[in-house]
């Protein structure tokens, strides 16, 4: 009966499957208390300490004040402003800062330090994203593809000697590496150059981005002590929208590479595949064909 058959299927996929997903769960939040409630309390003791000195220092205060105007501090934090320095901060809405909040739109990063306090902003921000974020998916699917496009010579990896497939492999190896120095490792240390972090923090910073996570802890271009250049916000979003494209393109290229390379070395061992390849015309076998979007 389909009822039964459903059931079935339940039981084999869905169910262990959802076991994992809630045990996963489960790990995170246990390990995120227990690293990061103390460093909280922490903080609010170290928070509640420095209002009380602040009233012993100024008694013309009173405690309603000063929640008054941590009250205004806060609001002027959740649109955007920072609560330090004066009035001569850097806008947050000049054109390459609006630019670079479009791309965490339409990518759903969302960092949060920034968001429209405008009902017509607020309007207008959903009925853009609706459109934006499609059309980034099918942006980042095209640019993938055309890269791969580039690569399909690895679809006649299997009519060529064995040295020429090891060489090819190697470039392709390559290629992989140094892009991603490119898009992973080389902007983690301009970022920590300009903003002042350590490496692990501009390296945080780029996979908590490119991962489209976006907590908003560390976002660049928001320290109102520093100069920045005009298009260093805009450049960072042309960055974010470059790496999201070469993570794309490492998910489909990587199992090939990996697959392909543990084929080279079943060659080098004389072994004979499973799939039972012809052999080449060097008395190897050779492996069936594997189409570049496996």
């Amino acid at each position: 009966m389909p009822g039964a058959g459903l059931c079935s299927c339940w039981g084999r996929r869905v169910l262990p499957l959802l076991l994992a997903y809630v045990c996963y769960l489960l790990l995170g939040a246990t390990v995120f208390q227990l690293l990061e409630r103390r460093a909280e309390a922490q903080s609010r003791d170290r928070f509640q300490i420095e209002k009380l000195r602040f009233l012993e220092n100024y008694t013309c205060l009173d405690q309603w004040a000063l929640e008054q105007f941590v009250q205004v501090i806060m609001e002027a934090w959740v649109k955007g402003v920072n609560p330090k320095g004066n009035s001569t901060n850097p806008s947050n809405w000049d054109f390459g800062s609006s630019f670079f909040f479009a791309g965490t739109v339409v990518t759903t990063i969302g960092y949060g330090n920034l968001a429209p306090s405008t009902e017509a902003g607020q309007i207008f921000c959903v009925f853009y994203a609706l459109v934006g974020i499609p059309l980034n998916v099918v942006f980042l699917n095209h640019l993938g593809t055309g890269l791969r496009a580039h690569l399909a010579t690895l679809k006649r990896w299997e009519n060529k000697p064995r040295r020429s497939q090891i060489l090819q492999l190697l470039g392709l190896a390559l290629f992989l590496t140094l892009g991603t120095l490119v898009i992973l490792i080389f902007p983690p240390m301009i970022f920590s150059h300009v903003e002042g972090w350590s490496f692990g923090e501009g390296f945080y910073f780029a996979f908590i981005t490119l991962s489209t996570i976006g907590f908003g802890d560390y976002v660049v271009g928001t320290d109102p002590s520093k100069h920045y250049i005009a298009i260093y916000r805009s450049l960072a979003a042309i960055w974010i929208l470059l790496g999201l494209s070469w993570l794309a393109l490492i998910l489909s290229l990587g199992p090939l590479l990996l697959h392909r390379c543990s084929q080279l070395w079943l060659i080098s061992r004389g072994l004979n595949f499973k799939e039972g390849g012809a052999p080449g015309t060097d008395g190897l076998p050779r492996p069936q064909k594997i189409p570049i979007s496996a």
